[in-house]
């Protein structure tokens, strides 16, 4: 078997865990992380550079032979990253800048949804703050939901029990600019009620492959309290989702969005992630994203046991439809993420952190990196989300014990986590 070498851009969670996978492949000589973290430089070589210096890195992937490039987050994707690697005959995994735009603008996602017939919440878009102020104050007294339209780091998303929530929540969106450009543009929404999952799939040409079910946490502390984060922890496979709920998942919300993506001549190719909300009415679409999500990645692909790199060769390659059966180890998993203290808020960086080598030790454990960076020779925080401590057991309950004893090990000055991750699996 010829040998490639893959280059994976990104640095956080996700990112380490794609290279843990890739690197396990026969048929990878070489895997790259550009920028990396602390924890994808003992199994990649890391590389400095920014994943928004689009050029650099198409010059490096050139001057490398890369093979393979998978776009981890959002941003260099929003950005066209895909495209100006794929212009220079590289393939790609990852969707392109038009592609792309599902995740970068709520509004035309819930355009496409609209004209795809996907089921989705109500909602209205304002770019004007004065009308959407208007709005509220004629409406009655409801939950609703406000969204940035733009990018804001799995963050711009404000749930309002009250018309007076919803009216300073505009305000620090659209006023005071609390995620700057993003929330330009808002969506207001009606709250659905139901609980939460995550449905990825692979997607290339008219070819749709879902990877195992999992479920995220979206708020910040136990019981679901607080402000939303980018993910506080996650598990799977999520047994909310039965095989006849996946179907009417497949038929009535990933079908129709990758075929009016195709009519719009905006073909996909990556992963397409639906968050979903599974309510009295069936599954109905809170929001797209264009990439593995984070930190759903890290339980899903412990369980894959197909070989990563040739599934997504293949998709990038437009040959996806040749992939045999995707193989799943039946054991669920869960991942627990320890975040800096004051995160979703301000937080300090370059905090030491200890017992990395303690938790490495544990048996069906795996501790992904997500902002972290050396100094001194010693791992330090970099980031809100630090890791993703990961581990897979016979049952959901023995798979969060491994997790949760692998978070005893580690520590650093104002560490924390949620307790209660996959708690609502039993």
């Amino acid at each position: 078997m010829q040998t490639m070498k893959v280059l994976v851009i990104g640095q956080g969670g996700r990112e380490h865990a794609l290279v843990w996978k890739l690197a396990q492949s026969d048929s990878v000589s070489q895997v790259f992380c550009a920028p990396g973290n602390a924890g994808t430089q003992s199994e990649a070589t890391n590389v400095a550079i920014s994943v928004s210096d689009i050029p650099q890195m198409v010059a490096f992937a050139k001057e490398e032979s890369i093979r393979l490039a998978v776009v981890g987050p959002e941003v260099p994707l929003v950005a066209g990253m895909a495209d100006a690697l794929r212009a220079e005959g590289i393939a790609v995994f990852g969707p392109s800048k038009a592609a792309a735009e599902l995740e970068g603008s709520k509004s035309f996602a819930k355009q496409m949804m609209w004209k795809a017939n996907v089921p989705t919440a109500k909602s209205e878009t304002f770019s004007n703050f004065e009308a959407a102020e208007a709005y509220l104050e004629e409406r009655e007294e409801q939950p609703l939901v406000i969204k940035a339209d733009g990018l804001a780091a799995g963050k711009g998303v404000l749930i309002c029990d009250t018309k007076q929530e919803a009216l300073d929540g505009i305000k620090s969106l659209m006023k005071i600019k609390e995620f700057g450009d993003a929330g330009k543009t808002v969506i207001i929404e009606e709250k659905l009620i139901g609980q939460e999952v995550s449905i990825l799939a692979i997607v290339s040409g008219s070819t749709i492959i879902p990877l195992e079910t999992s479920q995220d946490h979206k708020a910040a502390h136990d019981g679901d309290k607080g402000p939303n984060t980018g993910g506080m922890g996650a598990y799977s496979p999520a047994p909310l989702v039965t095989d006849a709920l996946m179907d009417e998942i497949i038929e009535k919300i990933l079908v129709p969005m990758v075929n009016v993506m195709k009519i719009e001549d905006r073909p996909f190719n990556g992963v397409l992630y639906a968050g979903l909300m599974i309510t009295n009415q069936g599954p109905k679409v809170l929001e797209f994203n264009v990439r593995f999500g984070d930190p759903e990645a890290q339980p899903v692909l412990m369980r894959l046991k197909t070989d990563l790199a040739q599934l997504l060769l293949a998709a990038a390659e437009e040959r996806l439809d040749e992939i045999e059966p995707l193989e799943w180890d039946e054991r669920p998993t869960v991942c627990v993420v320890m975040a800096s203290e004051g995160y979703p808020g301000d937080y300090e960086k370059g905090r030491v952190i200890r017992g990395l080598g303690e938790a490495a030790e544990l048996a069906d454990t795996k501790v992904f990196h997500a902002g972290t960076t050396t100094k001194d020779g010693q791992v330090v925080t970099d980031g809100g989300r630090v890791l993703g401590v990961t581990a897979i057991g016979d049952s959901i309950s023995d798979a969060k014990l491994k997790a949760y004893q692998a978070v005893k090990c580690i520590r650093w000055d104002g560490a924390w986590c949620r307790k209660d991750i996959s708690d609502k699996a039993r």
